[in-house]
């Protein structure tokens, strides 16, 4: 059996998607962030990192790096309608595109809200977020020329966890932003949270960025 560590203000409802699509057995073991608990002598025995998510494997590795954790269950347990198979011809463009999230996206979605994590004094955090989000939206104006062409999922026709992924951060844009200045990936969102297996957790993001903010 897998446990996850982390909570719904982590990114650890993607992994629990994963988990759950797969229906892969696992203990969802609470960390909240807000109160530190990732800080804590007993998490940092875990994941010396102190970032969640955390997904212990039943063969008692430590594994973290959400896209990593995705695409790890989706191999190990031969998830192809989420990922695909290594001799697939998708394979390069899926791992491209998880890749791009979470180099690109996913890190200047969190320079956005935890500047004071890249900055030396505070006054400089104004800045590093104006400077977060203009790269940002660079960034999607690159994905969503991907999807104008190949859409209307990251793979075409077909449905794959990155469109997932990609959804997931995109309840951060202003919905005006996302559906004017990219159209191509607002599609993808709409479709992504329509499906019965993701609605519940679009549902639970709402509570999260309502205490973030959107950008």
């Amino acid at each position: 059996m897998y446990i996850l560590y982390g909570d719904d203000f982590t990114r650890s409802m993607l992994v629990r998607w994963v988990l759950e699509e797969g229906k892969l057995e696992y203990e969802h073991r609470k960390i909240d962030i807000l109160k530190d608990e990732h800080r804590t002598a007993e998490f940092l025995a875990i994941n010396p990192t102190g970032l969640v998510p955390v997904l212990i494997t039943p063969d008692g590795n430590a594994l973290y790096e959400v896209a990593a954790l995705m695409i790890y269950l989706a191999d190990r347990h031969q998830l192809s309608q989420l990922a695909p198979a290594v001799t697939d011809p998708h394979r390069g463009l899926f791992l491209s595109t998880v890749f791009y999230i979470a180099g690109e996206i996913q890190s200047e979605m969190k320079r956005f809200y935890y500047p004071h994590r890249f900055s030396l004094r505070r006054e400089d955090d104004a800045g590093i977020r104006d400077l977060a989000k203009r790269l940002l939206l660079n960034h999607l104006d690159v994905m969503d020329a991907r999807l104008e062409k190949s859409g209307p999922y990251v793979l075409g026709d077909r449905f794959c966890l990155a469109d997932w992924y990609l959804s997931y951060w995109m309840t951060f844009l202003e919905p005006n932003v996302l559906r004017e200045r990219f159209p191509s990936i607002a599609a993808v969102y709409d479709l992504v949270k329509s499906r019965p297996s993701t609605a519940p957790y679009f549902e639970v993001q709402e509570r999260v960025v309502a205490h973030y903010g959107r950008i």
